[in-house]
C-alpha cells in the first residue's frame, strides 16, 4: 500500500487537457511536430547513441511549449530509467525555500506516479538543506507538466522525486545538485530541470539573450551561467533548477550540453511582441 498524500493535478484543463484521450493526442502531436518537435513518435530510433545524464525542459502550456519539450523526451525515451528527479522554480512562493515530499502519489489524467521515499530521504540527508513540504508543491505547474510526457514514454513505470525551489542562488543550486548526483550515482535515474527562458520581451531580444545563456548552459560551467544570467538580466524563471541539473550532470560524468530545440511563443503562435523562450537541452 502506498503511504502519504495524493497530489491531484493542479493545472489539468489549463496547461494541458484534462481528459486522458485528448492529452495523449496532444502529446503525440507534440512529438510529430516537424518544425518545433522531434518529428516522430518515441521510442527514439537511435537506441544506444549516448548516455544522457539529464535534461532541461520547458513548462508552459502544451500549446506553446509542448513540441519543444517533446524533443528531450524523445531523446530519453529509450533510456532504461526507473526513477526521475525533477527540480523547478516555486512560482507562488508557497512553503519552504527548497522543498520535496516524503511519500505518496502524484496524479495526472494518465495515471498515478509513486514518490520514491528512499531516494527522497537520501537526497535530503545528503544535502542538509532540502525540506519536506507538500504545501510548496500544491499549486505549481513546473513539475506537473513534465509528468504526462514521462508517463507517455514510460507507461508510469517509474518513481518520482519532485523538488521545488524558492532559493535559486548559486550555492543552493550547487549543493542540491551535488546531493542529487551523489544520491543517484548507482541508480538508473533521469534528472530534469524545469525552466522557461526569457519572459515577456520582444522576440528578437529573447532570441539574443537566450542564445547567449544557452551557450553558458552547454558549457556546464555554472559560474559562467550565473554571470551571463545577471549581465543580460535574463528572466529565466528556473535558473536555479537549470544550475542544479548542470551541477549534477557534470558530477555524474557529463562533458557537454546539447541544444535540441529552442523557440519562443512568438515563433510558435505568431505574436512576437511579448514572448517567452523555451529550450530543450540534454547533457551527455
Amino acid at each position: 500500500m502506498i503511504k502519504g498524500n495524493r497530489r491531484a493535478p493542479a493545472v489539468a484543463g489549463v496547461f494541458y487537457p484534462s481528459a486522458a484521450d485528448e492529452l495523449n493526442q496532444m502529446i503525440e502531436l507534440s512529438f510529430k511536430d516537424r518544425r518545433f518537435g522531434p518529428g516522430d513518435l518515441p521510442p527514439c530510433k537511435e537506441l544506444s547513441r549516448r548516455r544522457i545524464y539529464g535534461i532541461i525542459s520547458p513548462h508552459a502550456g502544451y500549446v506553446y511549449s509542448g513540441a519543444v519539450a517533446a524533443n528531450g523526451y524523445y531523446e530519453t525515451s529509450s533510456m532504461n530509467f526507473d526513477r526521475v528527479v525533477m527540480i523547478g522554480p516555486n512560482h507562488y512562493g508557497i512553503g519552504t525555500g527548497l522543498a520535496t515530499v516524503r511519500d505518496g502519489i502524484w496524479e495526472t489524467p494518465l495515471g498515478q506516479v509513486e514518490i520514491d521515499t528512499e531516494l527522497v530521504s537520501r537526497i535530503s540527508e545528503n544535502s542538509g538543506i532540502l525540506d519536506f513540504d507538500d504545501l510548496a508543491h500544491s499549486r505549481d505547474h513546473c513539475l506537473e507538466v513534465q509528468l504526462p510526457f514521462l508517463q507517455y514514454i514510460k507507461k508510469n513505470q517509474f518513481k518520482l522525486v519532485p523538488i521545488i525551489m524558492i532559493m535559486q542562488d548559486k550555492v543552493t543550486a550547487s549543493e542540491i545538485g551535488e546531493s542529487i548526483a551523489d544520491s543517484t550515482r548507482t541508480l538508473n535515474a533521469l534528472l530534469i530541470g524545469s525552466s522557461d527562458f526569457t519572459h515577456y520581451e520582444p522576440n528578437s531580444e529573447a532570441h539574443r539573450k537566450d542564445r547567449e545563456l544557452i551557450e553558458a548552459i552547454l558549457s556546464l560551467d555554472i559560474a559562467i551561467f550565473y554571470t551571463t544570467l545577471e549581465r543580460l538580466n535574463v528572466s529565466a524563471c528556473g535558473y536555479g533548477a537549470i544550475a542544479s541539473i548542470m551541477t549534477a550532470a557534470k558530477s555524474l560524468g557529463s562533458t557537454k550540453g546539447e541544444l535540441l530545440r529552442y523557440a519562443t511563443s512568438g515563433d510558435i503562435v505568431g505574436d512576437t511582441k511579448n514572448v517567452v523562450g523555451y529550450a530543450s537541452i540534454i547533457f551527455t
